[in-house]
């Protein structure tokens, strides 16, 4: 297969070196100007418009899904070496929503067929979903993803890209739905823009359905969730305890010192679910070394680190990697001794991209604990 354009990463290196330069030649403060030249290098110009996809298809094709059981060299299903595939049928059925891919400026959705953001889509169904393939078959589907772009402005452009986007989601949770074993537990799970999605599927869709009741537990990673103006709009609470089924469980990665000020500033612009203000408001904060609500653990706690190789076709697991302990405001901090994981650190010691990675042994477990939980109370 060609390997896919590289102009965003291309892009996303000359913005490093631009930043560098000036802070180290001019010393304009890194934090003030981070922001700023990210919003230029990523807002699109254009007007929205809809991406069609071809006529005729839907998500009852193959082609329109990542992963799912019927899909071979399911990404879904990859595995770092000495870890082994579980034994017997996995019991449970995993919606997953991949994070945004797509960081083109020329549009504010992605085609269903763009190379580069596809392949990078491929890339985090392997290193995400894959936590779960142990206790459920994987469901991961295409969506024309809104632009990254599109988190960093209040344009009315922005949200309709968004919307079109969900609507890409929703169809797909129709079909998952109808091919996936009826009496099934569901995982629910997706990370940054898909953890967005999958917070509007919860309110809008699965809020007094029928398989309500199935969900086993949803892993909203990577969007913040206000404990007071978001998560009473939800149809299921925060997880309180390991083990706990049929709940919400969420974080954001910051190593030390931590400035989340971007992600602060934009997510307070906007109102809560219930139309209050964000501003102030504490956040869901699950320790994922834990499967607790907002408590510390050492290193010595985390099983497994998944340790990118250099051109992220692979990695290895490393233990005790990173500690982790929930803020008063709710961010995760992961301390300041990290293995290096790649490139993709944000501006404010964001660990957002890694936000699985750096926890993906301790989320297989926490994930058959839950299950266990949720038969155990079923049967």
């Amino acid at each position: 297969m060609a390997k896919p354009r590289r102009s965003c990463a291309t892009r996303f290196l000359w913005l490093v070196a631009i930043i560098t330069f000036l802070v180290i030649a001019g010393g304009i403060a890194y934090s003030a100007l981070a922001p700023v030249l990210i919003r230029w290098a990523t807002i699109p110009t254009t007007e929205f418009v809809e991406v069609p996809k071809a006529p005729n298809v839907t998500y009852a094709d193959a082609q329109l899904w990542i992963a799912r059981p019927d899909i071979a060299n399911n990404p879904s299903l990859w595995l770092p070496q000495g870890v082994q595939p579980a034994e017997g049928e996995p019991r449970a059925s995993v919606f997953f929503i991949h994070p945004t891919s797509f960081l083109e400026r020329d549009a504010w959705n992605a085609p269903l067929d763009h190379q580069e953001s596809q392949w990078r889509a491929n890339l985090f169904v392997r290193s995400q979903a894959s936590a779960f393939n142990h206790v459920g078959r994987v469901w991961a589907p295409k969506y024309r993803q809104a632009t990254f772009g599109a988190f960093l402005t209040d344009q009315e452009n922005a949200r309709r890209a968004l919307d079109y986007a969900y609507r890409d989601v929703l169809a797909a949770y129709e079909e998952f739905l109808k091919q996936a074993p009826a009496d099934s537990p569901i995982i629910l799970a997706g990370h940054s823009q898909g953890s967005l999605h999958l917070m509007r599927l919860l309110r809008e869709r699965i809020a007094n359905a029928p398989e309500a009741e199935r969900i086993v537990a949803t892993y909203v990673i990577g969007w913040p969730i206000s404990t007071t103006v978001d998560l009473p709009t939800l149809p299921l609470p925060a997880c309180e305890r390991a083990g706990q089924s049929n709940c919400i469980l969420s974080w954001m990665s910051f190593a030390e010192p931590a400035d989340p000020a971007m992600i602060v500033e934009t997510w307070e612009a906007t109102p809560g679910l219930n139309g209050q203000p964000r501003a102030g408001t504490a956040m869901v904060c699950t320790n994922p070394l834990t499967g607790n609500a907002g408590d510390s653990a050492p290193r010595e706690a985390n099983l497994g680190t998944l340790i990118p190789n250099g051109d992220l076709t692979n990695a290895t697991l490393q233990p005790q990697a990173a500690p982790a302990r929930c803020d008063e405001r709710g961010f995760l901090l992961i301390g300041t001794d990290l293995p290096d994981l790649g490139n993709y650190v944000l501006p404010g010691n964001n660990y957002h991209v890694y936000d699985y990675a750096l926890f993906w042994s301790n989320i297989r477990a926490d994930v058959e604990a839950r299950l266990a939980t949720f038969v155990g109370e079923a049967e």
